[in-house]
């Protein structure tokens, strides 16, 4: 693909992404301004020249589409969506709340897979639900005033 000075410097100019903008500025230089590749990659950039020379590759290939990052799926979930939905309506009809290490239990207990505590956690936090006891770091947010302000009203 022949690239012009103003369509890259215009694209690097309203390119949101700085790992785009890093790349299209490598291109002006290379296909531009004729520099070689591996010394700006490695000397301006701080880079390998493999990575230079993957996306040179990328863009002569699809143009200035190909400096953007691809769509990566990610690792595929064990359980179905369908059976979260029961654990999370199950959940949601309790008003005293669970640990975490019950629910960690009961998603064993019904697929067999076993989750980590911290990701039964994660999972929590995705499905909308709050934790019922303050965690320990927001014991000393509060400020004196406030702190004396709650010891009275205990005290009354």
């Amino acid at each position: 693909m022949v690239a012009s000075a103003k369509l890259l410097d215009d694209a690097r100019r309203t390119e949101k992404n700085a790992d785009v903008r890093e790349r299209i500025l490598l291109v002006r230089c290379v296909r531009v301004d004729y520099k070689e590749a591996t010394s700006i990659a490695e000397n301006e950039f701080h880079r390998s020249r493999w990575w230079a020379y993957k996306w040179l590759k990328r863009f002569d290939k699809s143009g200035l589409e190909g400096l953007k990052d691809l769509h990566r799926s990610g690792r595929p979930p064990e359980v179905s969506e369908e059976i979260f939905s029961e654990i999370r309506s199950e959940l949601s009809e309790n008003p005293s709340g669970w640990k975490a290490k019950e629910i960690m239990n009961i998603i064993y207990q019904r697929t067999g897979v076993r989750y980590h505590e911290v990701h039964v956690y994660r999972l929590l936090h995705k499905w909308g639900f709050k934790p019922k006891v303050p965690q320990r770091r927001f014991v000393n947010t509060a400020s004196k005033e406030e702190k004396e302000q709650f010891k009275k009203r205990l005290r009354k």
